[in-house]
């Protein structure tokens, strides 16, 4: 198991390598010239020659893709020179921290409200109940998230005055007021991720109950809750956890749209201004922080099936 736990993370980087080098290569050739947005409409040949020089970017691909490299590793990202900050505070230490709260809020608000109502929609199965949660689960998964997110804003935040229209308050500083800020966003942002939960936990479940080890439960007088709980609910974790790992893109995705609508000082905005202000080096900041992100998230799904699944483990 080690052995397999070590090439896991040794493609694990061959993989952010890739990444890396694809994402640098494809920025290069977006339209827009950020020299002349950082000059501005006026400026001389001699000043755009000098600012290129400055930056590096009349150096050949190769050559600046290694220095970038180089520095990005040390913790040298450049300075954003829209926010006038430097891109590792600006990226890293401020709005990584805000998708972060946004995207585990979500997940754990999905996950909480998902899966006891796949387990209902399985031990009540073909019910009214059952074909209720039926159509939740398809209106959850075809509804866009920014409409959504307008309509609970004009819902709550302005017909009923009940939550904040948009801002962010760190819940590390303020806890109950960064949840408070947080609840229409989350709600947002986490509808899709209930729908999918609810039908999954469904689907698997309704599979589990048929199984031997469920009847041998039954005959040997143990109650329904603990028979559907303990020995049914368990049985779904390593199903869930694989469809949770592979959607992180969609949930990080759907991070860029909600903290457009929520004006949240998250990734996804930054990343929108960045693109919109050419910044490169801020965009290649953001791309890799969600490739970690993402890629390490499923090397740890991936490292968790034997502990989920002991008929995965083995000896070595």
């Amino acid at each position: 198991m080690l052995v397999k736990a070590l090439g896991k993370i040794a493609q694990t980087f061959v993989v952010l390598f890739v990444v890396s080098v694809a994402s640098f290569g494809l920025l290069k050739l977006a339209p827009g010239d950020p020299i002349q947005i950082m000059l501005g409409s006026e400026f001389s040949q001699a000043s755009y020659d000098s600012l290129r020089a400055e930056l590096g970017l009349d150096q050949p691909f190769l050559v600046q893709y290694a220095n970038w490299a180089i520095q990005f590793v040390q913790g040298d990202w450049g300075t954003s020179y829209v926010a006038r900050a430097e891109i590792f505070t600006y990226a890293f230490k401020e709005a990584l921290p805000v998708t972060l709260t946004l995207a585990s809020f979500s997940l754990l608000f999905a996950i909480l409200v998902g899966v006891p109502l796949g387990v209902l929609s399985a031990i009540k199965k073909d019910t009214i109940f059952d074909a209720g949660s039926a159509v939740l689960a398809l209106t959850g998964t075809a509804f866009p998230s920014f409409l959504l997110g307008i309509l609970l804003i004009w819902f709550f935040a302005v017909k009923l005055q009940l939550f904040p229209v948009m801002g962010y308050v760190s819940p590390w500083e303020n806890f109950w007021q960064g949840i408070y800020h947080m609840i229409l966003p989350g709600l947002t942002l986490s509808t899709y991720f209930i729908a999918m939960i609810t039908r999954l936990t469904r689907a698997t479940l309704i599979e589990v109950l048929v199984q031997p080890y469920i009847a041998a439960a039954r005959a040997r007088g143990e109650p329904n809750w603990r028979v559907v709980w303990v020995h049914g609910v368990r049985n779904i974790a390593m199903p869930l956890v694989t469809i949770l790992g592979l959607q992180l893109g969609v949930l990080l995705q759907g991070t860029v749209l909600t903290e457009t609508v929520f004006n949240l000082p998250g990734v996804g905005q930054m990343l929108t201004s960045a693109v919109l202000g050419r910044e490169y080096l801020v965009v290649q900041a953001g791309v890799m922080m969600t490739a970690v992100l993402f890629i390490g998230v499923n090397l740890l799904v991936d490292l968790s099936y034997p502990f989920l699944d002991p008929r995965l483990r083995t000896s070595k």
